[in-house]
């Protein structure tokens, strides 16, 4: 059984003890991209650039794998979501595991995050939608994504930034 009123008296503490009324700026400069795995390169391209419509703007071979591709899709704001494949490696299906990837949240406009529903909706794909805002789906290797209405900076109407 989880005690909530323990889980909020700590989230309390928390927000108490480490958010600063004026935050310094932070020593990064963004998200220069988040690398997931791909098992099809093509199926990972057609899905993410001409159903989510996150262009494509490299392919190259993988420093660290020979034989393996490196490619990046354009999420915006000069950030990238990037993918690998390593061919020869049984690296199994994507499971949600401590200290792995839960999901990724994509922000986009709400006039595009209508029209991706119904891009969704016709090419069968499942999909979740919360708060009006979120929509939670797959990818084709089972990572989870979130298309999120919300601007950057925002989250169901809180400054998160």
């Amino acid at each position: 059984m989880i005690d909530q009123d323990a889980i909020e008296a700590e989230r309390a503490r928390l927000r108490q003890e480490h958010l600063r009324a004026e935050r310094p700026a932070s020593s990064a400069r963004g998200l220069h991209h988040a690398a997931l795995l791909s098992s099809d390169v093509e199926r990972t391209i057609r899905f993410y650039q001409d159903l989510l419509e996150f262009p494509l703007t490299e392919i190259v071979e993988n420093r660290d794998y020979q034989g393996s591709n490196h490619f990046f899709f354009d999420i915006g704001n000069g950030n990238l979501l990037a993918f690998f494949d390593f061919p020869g490696l049984d690296l199994g299906p994507y499971a949600e595991v401590l200290g792995g990837l839960h999901h990724v949240a994509i922000s986009v406009d709400p006039r595009t995050w209508e029209r991706l529903r119904g891009k969704l909706d016709a090419a069968g794909v499942p999909y979740q939608t919360e708060s009006g805002t979120s929509i939670y789906l797959r990818d084709p290797d089972g990572a989870r994504l979130e298309l999120l209405a919300d601007p950057l900076g925002e989250m169901y109407g809180n400054t998160v930034v």
